[in-house]
C-alpha cells in the first residue's frame, strides 16, 4: 500500500509550500489584483485629468471584465484542451505589457480599449490558477491551497491601493507603469511550471454538452450566483463607492482611501488562510453562508459608521466575508466536477465573477445619483444577508 505523505492527504490542511504548481500560482495570484485595486484610490484623479463623471471613471474598472464574461468558457476549453500552463504563460506576458501600455496614453478611449484587452488576459490567470489547484489537490488539502490562494489575492489587494495611492500623487498615469513587475512572473511560470496530466476532452461540441450536463443542478447555481453576487457587492461597494463617498464626505486623499480598502484585505487574508481548517468542520456550504452574513454586517455598518475611521472598522466585516465565502465557493464547484471539465467549470464560475466585477461599479455609481451612496451602502447590506439565507435553503 503506497503512503501519501502527511502534507499531501486530502484530509491535510497543511499547504505544499515547495510545490512548484503552488509557488507558480500564488505569485501569478499576488499580480492579479494590480487589474482593480492598484487604480482604485486613482478614479477621483483619473476623473478630473479627463473631465468626465463618476460614472464614467468607473468604466476603467468595469471594461476590464467585459471580454473575460463572454470569454471565460471559451478560455476555460483552450485550458482543458491545450494546458492550463501555456494559457497561464500567455496570459501573464499579456497582461504585463498591455496593462504597462496604459501609462502612454493620453486618450481615456483608447485607455478603455486597453483594458479589454488586460481584462481578457486577467481572465487567463485566473482560471488556469484555480484550475490547477483543483487539479493538484483535493479534500480539505484543496480548501488549504484555495484559502492561501485567497489570501494572496487579497495580500495583493490590500498592498496595491496604498501603492496606486502612492504613485497617482506622482502622476495619473504612474500607477499603470507597475503592471510591467509581471513580466518576471511569467518568465518564472514559463521557466518552471509543469502541465497536470489530466483527461483531455477531444472533441468540441462533445466537451460543451457534457460540461453542461455536469454543471446542472441548484447547488451548483447558487455557489455561481454567490461568486457573482460577492462581486457585485465588493467592486460596487468597496472598491467603487466608498472612494467617492470618502472623497465628498470626509476629504480623504488617495492614500487614506487606500487605507481603508486595505483594512478589509488584511482581514480578507486571515481568514482565508484559516478555510482549510475552518472546512475540517464546517461544510462549504456554512462557509459561503458565513460569509455573506459577514458582508451584511459590514455593508450596514457602513452605513450606520459616523466617521471615516469606523468606516474602515466597519469595512473589516467584508474582507473577513471574502476570506469565507471565495475559496469555499471553488472548492465547492471544483469538487462537484472531473478533472476532464473543472478549467470549463471554473471558467463560468470565472464568467459569473467578472460579470459581477463588471456590473458593480457601474450599478453603484450610476444608483447613487438617485438614492447617494450611504443609503446605497445599507441596501447592499440587506441583500447579502438575503443570500446568506439562500444559500441556507437552497443547498440543503
Amino acid at each position: 500500500m503506497t503512503t501519501v505523505p502527511e502534507d499531501m492527504s486530502p484530509q491535510s490542511a497543511t499547504v505544499p509550500w515547495r510545490s512548484t504548481t503552488v509557488q507558480v500560482v500564488l505569485a501569478s495570484t499576488f499580480l492579479a489584483p494590480l487589474g482593480v485595486p492598484l487604480i482604485s484610490p486613482a478614479l477621483p484623479v483619473v476623473r478630473d485629468q479627463f473631465g468626465i463623471t463618476d460614472a464614467t471613471a468607473s468604466l476603467l474598472i468595469s471594461v476590464y471584465f467585459l471580454t473575460g464574461i463572454v470569454l471565460s468558457p471559451l478560455i476555460g476549453m483552450l485550458a482543458d484542451r491545450v494546458g492550463r500552463r501555456r494559457v497561464l504563460v500567455v496570459s501573464l506576458f499579456t497582461f504585463s505589457l498591455s496593462g504597462g501600455a496604459l501609462a502612454f496614453v493620453g486618450s481615456f478611449d483608447l485607455l478603455l480599449v486597453i483594458r479589454l484587452v488586460q481584462g481578457t488576459a486577467a481572465a487567463g490567470i485566473f482560471i488556469a490558477t484555480v484550475t490547477l489547484i483543483g487539479d493538484a489537490f483535493s479534500g480539505v488539502q484543496r480548501n488549504a491551497v484555495l484559502g492561501v490562494n485567497n489570501a494572496m489575492l487579497s495580500a495583493g489587494a490590500a498592498a496595491y491601493p496604498l501603492v496606486g495611492g502612492a504613485l497617482v500623487a506622482v502622476a495619473w498615469n504612474a500607477p499603470f507603469l507597475a503592471y510591467f513587475a509581471g513580466l518576471p512572473v511569467a518568465a518564472f511560470a514559463f521557466l518552471t511550471l509543469e502541465e497536470p496530466v489530466t483527461d483531455r476532452e477531444p472533441r468540441r461540441l462533445v466537451y460543451i454538452r457534457n460540461a453542461l450536463t455536469t454543471l446542472s443542478g441548484r447547488s451548483t447555481a447558487v455557489y455561481y450566483g454567490s461568486a457573482f453576487a460577492t462581486e457585485v457587492l465588493l467592486f460596487g461597494s468597496v472598491l467603487t463607492a466608498l472612494p467617492f463617498l470618502l472623497t465628498a464626505q470626509y476629504d480623504l486623499s488617495p492614500v487614506g482611501i487606500g487605507l481603508v480598502v486595505t483594512a478589509a484585505e488584511v482581514v480578507s487574508i486571515v481568514v482565508s488562510s484559516q478555510n482549510g481548517r475552518l472546512a475540517r468542520s464546517l461544510s462549504n456550504r456554512l462557509l459561503v453562508a458565513g460569509g455573506f452574513a459577514s458582508f451584511g454586517i459590514g455593508l450596514v455598518g457602513t452605513w450606520l459608521a459616523p466617521t471615516a475611521l469606523f468606516v474602515g472598522v466597519a469595512v473589516t466585516f467584508v474582507g473577513a466575508g471574502l476570506g469565507l465565502s471565495m475559496p469555499s465557493v471553488d472548492a465547492a464547484i471544483s469538487g462537484l466536477v472531473s478533472d476532464r471539465y473543472r478549467a470549463g467549470a471554473l471558467s463560468i464560475r470565472n464568467s459569473t465573477t467578472f460579470l459581477g466585477r463588471s456590473l458593480g461599479p457601474v450599478l453603484f455609481a450610476g444608483l447613487a445619483l438617485t438614492t447617494g451612496y450611504r443609503p446605497l451602502l445599507l441596501g447592499a447590506g440587506l441583500v447579502a444577508f438575503a443570500w446568506s439565507l439562500v444559500v441556507l435553503l437552497a443547498t440543503r
